[in-house]
């Protein structure tokens, strides 16, 4: 039997320019905190968002930045609000936005490096 999962704890991002995508990211999602993990092979710099790390990492030829598969998607408050901030750090709209359950509405921008990055809310 399996054992039960625990919510997502970390949402892994490849980007091109590591510090410039941490940087992005860092104005993309403003009440995120810096932190810095140490392991063995150094130091980490990711965000912490309520619980959830974002962790910047270099794309190589394993994984390559871009959209090509599952995308992460936040839930917010105000839809049209996060939907406009994330534009205005520049994020571009990649799908939607369309109307789901429960008058919500859910859309995909891209960010600098072509990841995407999910909004669902009010």
């Amino acid at each position: 039997r399996l054992p039960p999962m625990e919510p997502i704890c970390a949402v892994m991002i490849h980007a091109s320019d590591v510090p410039a995508a941490l940087t992005w990211y860092a104005r993309a999602f403003p009440l995120a905190k810096r932190k810095v993990i140490t392991w063995s092979e150094g130091e980490f710099e990711c965000l912490e968002l309520d619980g959830v790390q974002i962790e910047i990492v270099p794309a190589d030829e394993k994984v390559a930045s871009g959209a090509a598969g599952s995308v992460v998607y936040w839930q917010v408050d105000d839809f049209t609000e996060s939907f406009a901030h994330l534009v205005s750090v520049g994020a571009t709209l990649y799908r939607g936005p369309g109307e789901i359950e429960d008058g919500q509405r859910m859309c995909q921008v891209r960010d600098p490096w072509g990841n995407c990055i999910g909004l669902r809310g009010k």
